[in-house]
């Protein structure tokens, strides 16, 4: 009985999870920004963003006969021809193979890209006649009209060389898969070129069902160890010659991003240092590889987040956008491609979130900010010289933008705590709605069933009197005469974010159900709230975060409608190296923990993550070793439960049998659960995951 009101439960989290999330059709925007299209019954509908009418069906039921299950696709810009990608297997977080068909409009004819095995990111040029993938470590360009299959590279090689696509730790944190780019022309493809020979291999056992396990084996390099080479190469397609861009002597270096200039085959190549506290934009050229520095970014700490939104190029060719926080806010700076600063287009005691589109036209840049506050998002155009700022969303809450091609057009995801995703379309230059794409009454009249709680925002002080972001979610039947057990969710990683004005709770949410307080604070270190507070646990990662926990726990201890006795915790991955440290560091706080797939010394994690936040080990042993609780074993007092998957190539479950092996030389008792070939997400095993910590909660808090 037990287990079935615990499924329901899960599966009213799923609903709320969808509800929160909701949106339309799921719709990409085509290159001219006045239509959209969007995947319908099987078919790839292009319709008119003013009206939403379809005007055309570029493949599917009336245009194809054989029926392709597709999960992904590409328009050619002339929509002669489709990129359609099938039959995909997850390589790891973002990464895949995948069979690619080409799909001819003309002769409604559909064609495989290669029949000599899955390809990877296979991406369409931009004048429409070619297409680029790599396969097994190697790039390749198929001409679509000749059939001719060209291999650019072949010294490709498992564990040692990749072209094309990145290692494992590029992937997982510079959160790229494809490392190739065509140039606007399509006469040129950059690619990134991966020496991994020096990397040390991590081994992981796959049981499966065999008599005998599998060992998958890849390059993953931890903090203090050797990374691989990168270089950056250019190759010519009407010369079929390759050159090497320049990038500097240093070869302990990052590149996070490579990207084409606007309307030129002149190459941005994005490089770091190792210490990520320098960062250089470099435009190199096509034909030689030769590169100049114009411009550069120094912190005492580091520079965060080189992604896709660091540099925008305009279409003008001769200015570009620049994100950065050296006021000590994101903000966003309009410079000339000689690295001179012509204008701020945003500034304040807040911070720019996301770039959500550029109006070449008329201007204006139009982005996502924490103006209102850090708990909030909301939707704002400027000027490219920083006057005629106007915010475009009203009430309060959480808006998700994706704006047409032109910027034109916006759609709108708007939610809150009480109310699940809205999605609207508007007209940008006039912020007037055209039309609801979907509404939520559907959702609103399910959840109206459940009587759901609702979250209350509040401030905790942390140790040096700084407000820290919190919510709680109380039980709905609440008596401010009880004492109720309090159970605390976290993540606490630097730069995120758990306390906000969104719709959505997870699983926690049963607990409220059977008499506990939920609570949430963002501790120092977490985002939206300028650099200093992000980057003050620089070097001493688990320093000031876990005793902001501690020090809210005790606040909420302190509370007359809360039972002190019962303050729990628990954390997913960084969350569960947090919920360790505090029932280690803060026993006389904490009677129970829950820690999943945790790391539990930074030793042991990789090293781009690692090193921006905590230098090196060789440079900052004790900022490895001070916060580890691994050596903080002797200190538990109250009840544990350790949670990791075998097959977690992120957080490792060396990570997990360490601390346990230190926690039985230390003669605790605690509880462990180890989930054979999962993830570090545990994959099909999270709801028994949820229903297994729900129990162990009730049992021990």
């Amino acid at each position: 009985m037990k287990k079935r009101v615990l499924v329901s439960v899960i599966g009213v989290f799923s609903l709320m999870f969808s509800a929160g999330q909701a949106s339309a059709v799921p719709m990409r925007t085509m290159p001219e920004g006045d239509h959209f299209t969007s995947i319908e019954d099987g078919a790839i509908v292009k319709h008119r963003y003013s009206d939403g009418v379809a005007v055309d069906t570029l493949f599917g039921k009336k245009t194809q006969s054989c029926q392709l299950k597709f999960s992904d696709y590409e328009v050619s810009d002339g929509e002669n021809v489709l990129l359609l990608k099938t039959e995909s297997e997850p390589i790891y977080r973002h990464s895949s193979r995948a069979n690619y068909y080409i799909y001819y409009r003309a002769t409604d004819s559909l064609k495989p890209v290669s029949n000599d095995g899955k390809q990877q990111e296979a991406t369409l040029s931009p004048n429409g006649k070619m297409v680029a993938y790599v396969r097994e470590g190697n790039l390749y360009i198929l001409d679509i009209y000749t059939n001719i299959e060209k291999q650019i590279t072949s010294d490709g090689k498992k564990n040692e060389i990749i072209n094309g696509i990145p290692d494992w730790v590029y992937e997982e944190e510079f959160a790229f898969s494809r490392g190739f780019e065509w140039s606007p022309s399509s006469d040129y493809l950059a690619f990134y070129r991966f020496d991994e020979r020096e990397v040390e291999q991590y081994n992981m056992n796959v049981f499966g069902e065999k008599l005998y396990p599998e060992n998958v084996t890849f390059k993953y390099p931890k903090a203090g160890e050797n990374n691989s080479v990168v270089s950056i190469k250019i190759y010519s397609v009407l010369g079929g010659r390759t050159v090497t861009a320049d990038i500097g002597q240093d070869e302990d270096i990052y590149i996070p991003r490579i990207q084409w200039s606007e309307t030129t085959d002149v190459l941005a190549v994005h490089r770091t240092n190792r210490l990520q506290n320098k960062y250089d934009l470099l435009m190199t050229s096509a034909v030689n590889g030769n590169a100049r520095i114009v411009y550069t970014e120094e912190s005492k700490r580091y520079v965060e987040h080189i992604g896709n939104q660091k540099i925008t190029f305009l279409a003008d060719g001769r200015r570009m956008i620049v994100k950065n926080e050296t006021s000590g806010y994101r903000h966003l700076y309009l410079y000339d491609l000689s690295g001179k600063k012509l204008s701020n287009i945003t500034v304040g005691d807040w911070e720019v979130i996301d770039i959500c589109g550029i109006d070449q036209k008329n201007r204006y840049v139009y982005y996502t900010s924490s103006e209102v506050s850090p708990l909030e998002k909301h939707f704002y155009r400027v000027r490219f010289n920083g006057k005629g700022k106007q915010r475009l969303t009203v009430g309060s809450g959480t808006n998700n933008i994706v704006m047409s091609g032109n910027a034109e057009y916006y759609i709108k995801h708007f939610n809150n705590t009480t109310t699940p995703t809205i999605t609207t379309l508007h007209s940008s230059l006039r912020n007037s709605q055209l039309r609801i794409l979907k509404d939520n009454k559907e959702a609103v009249a399910s959840l109206a069933k459940q009587n759901l709680p609702v979250k209350e925002f509040m401030t905790f002080k942390s140790a040096d009197g700084q407000e820290l972001n919190a919510y709680m979610i109380k039980p709905l039947d609440f008596d401010q005469n009880k004492k109720y057990p309090v159970f605390m969710t976290q993540y606490s990683g630097p730069g995120s974010q758990q306390v906000l004005n969104r719709w959505g709770n997870s699983w926690e949410v049963e607990l409220v159900k059977e008499g506990y307080i939920v609570a949430c604070v963002d501790g120092r270190g977490t985002g939206a709230r300028g650099y200093e507070f992000r980057s003050c646990t620089y070097g001493d990662l688990g320093k000031y975060e876990v005793e902001d926990q501690i020090e809210a726990a005790r606040q909420i201890a302190a509370l007359p409608y809360v039972d002190s006795s019962r303050v729990g915790i628990y954390g997913w991955s960084y969350g569960g190296f947090m919920s360790l440290n505090c029932i280690l560091k803060g026993s006389d706080v904490f009677k129970m923990a829950i820690s999943v797939a945790p790391v539990t010394s930074w030793r042991f994690y990789d090293t781009i993550y690692t090193e921006v936040y905590n230098s090196t080990p060789q440079l900052n042993p004790s900022g490895y070793d001070d916060n580890s609780p691994i050596h903080f074993a002797d200190s538990l007092k109250g009840n544990l439960l350790i949670v990791h998957g075998t097959s977690d190539d992120n957080v490792h479950i060396q990570n997990a049998y360490r601390m346990i092996d230190a926690l039985l030389d230390a003669d605790k008792d605690f509880d462990w659960m180890i989930f054979p070939d999962r993830n570090h997400s545990m994959g099909s095993r999270r709801n028994y995951l949820y229903r297994k910590m729900i129990e162990y909660t009730k049992d021990n808090l």
